[in-house]
């Protein structure tokens, strides 16, 4: 296996473990102040292998097509599978903020592979790579909080108010770069609904 597909792969493989330790922390042995670093940790590889993996591609000749449709692929696993498992345990977001996210990328990518099956690749957008920082970054930020809430300094309910705010206004962002999407490509999307 090529090191850069490897390296994308790594990803996907490593979003259970963070939902098993930020799920099942206790039943596992975890104490709740690890549990966070540990967390952390895991998402530092996701960064890390998202990284290096295009950086090894390009100088290693290792672009391939397989990788670039799994490259964003395992980016959107990743990240939806961790807002996700926020909607249980201790962060507990409302489940109907976290399917906007879903929806956002499930419409994009519908789009893509229609345009692409008329012959017309829709590059990705500057709107979609600042989505794709600020989910990290929002991702990032609720994890952190789960260490003041571990050490007794906030309580459950400022944690969980944190992560709410934190994460709908990724929300709104997520969903104006859609919108944007769709209005900078709507010719080409037109145009390939019309072929269908």
């Amino acid at each position: 296996m090529k090191t850069a597909l490897a390296l994308t792969l790594s990803r996907i493989i490593i979003c259970p473990i963070f939902l098993v330790v930020y799920l099942f922390y206790f039943k596992i042995g975890i104490s709740l102040q690890l549990m966070p670093f540990i967390l952390l940790f895991l998402l530092i590889l996701c960064e890390l292998s998202d990284i290096f993996d295009g950086i090894v591609a390009r100088r290693t000749n290792q672009v391939t097509e397989l990788g670039k449709i799994l490259d964003p692929m395992s980016d959107s696993i990743v990240r939806l599978s961790v807002l996700l498992s926020f909607t249980q345990g201790l962060i507990k977001l409302p489940l109907l903020l976290v399917l906007v996210f879903v929806f956002r990328d499930a419409v994009i990518s519908t789009l893509r592979t229609l345009c692409a099956l008329h012959g017309t690749a829709l590059a990705a957008r500057l709107s979609g790579k600042l989505k794709a920082v600020l989910q990290a970054v929002a991702i990032f930020v609720v994890t952190m909080s789960i260490i003041p809430y571990s050490m007794g300094l906030i309580s459950i309910d400022l944690l969980r108010e944190i992560s709410f705010w934190v994460v709908t206004l990724t929300a709104v962002y997520t969903i104006l770069s859609g919108i944007e999407y769709i209005w900078a490509y709507r010719h080409y999307i037109h145009r390939a609904y019309i072929k269908t």
